[in-house]
């Protein structure tokens, strides 16, 4: 499970992010201000920082350039309603990997927190698989498990995706014949060979449960 340090000082937008990141299976801190960001920095490892920039005592940006002379050069987000380009380029200057601009999406925001943490993973482990992200292997059991190209770019799709759904439009690009009907016929090879359940999400894709 990735572990996030949150840093923002409007506690409703904080606990509803905390409660949708927790649902997504990550593991939330949160800082009310930059000091106690800076505190909880020092005393934690993590894998992404969320930071806001107008809040107390020490603001985001000045954060992320003291943790970054600091040599701490964990991946970041800044959050913010300042969406002028000299606060955006700022952010960036101070080290950011990413801005969002208040108000978001949270969907937005977890796409965007999958792409900087599942770069980092060295594995996902699903039930009794378990994926090596650096050498692309499959493993079940602990054991080497071999499927097919296609079968096998599927289900890294599914997991790479997990605990939400994959579109069908990503899977059927992975096929040799680009069709809803291989989908399918893929989709339900797969099931029989790992034994496992994924289920038709309408008009979205498919997801492993």
């Amino acid at each position: 499970m990735s572990k996030l340090l949150l840093l923002e000082d409007d506690p409703n937008l904080a606990k509803t992010l905390i409660k949708y990141l927790k649902f997504n299976k990550y593991e939330v801190d949160w800082a009310k201000d930059g000091e106690e960001a800076i505190e909880l920095s020092y005393q934690n490892s993590y894998q992404l920082y969320l930071f806001d920039i107008n809040v107390p005592l020490v603001n985001g940006v000045d954060l992320l350039k003291s943790l970054r002379e600091a040599e701490d050069f964990t991946p970041t987000i800044i959050i913010s309603a300042l969406i002028d380009i000299d606060s955006v380029t700022k952010g960036f200057m101070a080290g950011a990997d990413d801005y969002l601009k208040k108000p978001f999406d949270p969907e937005e925001l977890l796409l965007r927190i999958k792409v900087k943490t599942v770069s980092l993973q060295k594995s996902i482990v699903f039930k009794e698989y378990e994926l090596n992200l650096q050498k692309n292997e499959l493993f079940f059991k602990g054991e080497p498990f071999f499927l097919g190209l296609v079968q096998k770019n599927i289900f890294t799709a599914l997991l790479k995706n997990f605990p939400n759904p994959t579109s069908s439009i990503q899977l059927i690009d992975l096929l040799e014949k680009p069709t809803e009907n291989a989908l399918r016929v893929n989709i339900s090879k797969l099931k029989k060979l790992l034994n496992i359940e994924i289920k038709s999400i309408r008009g979205v894709g498919y997801k492993i449960i």
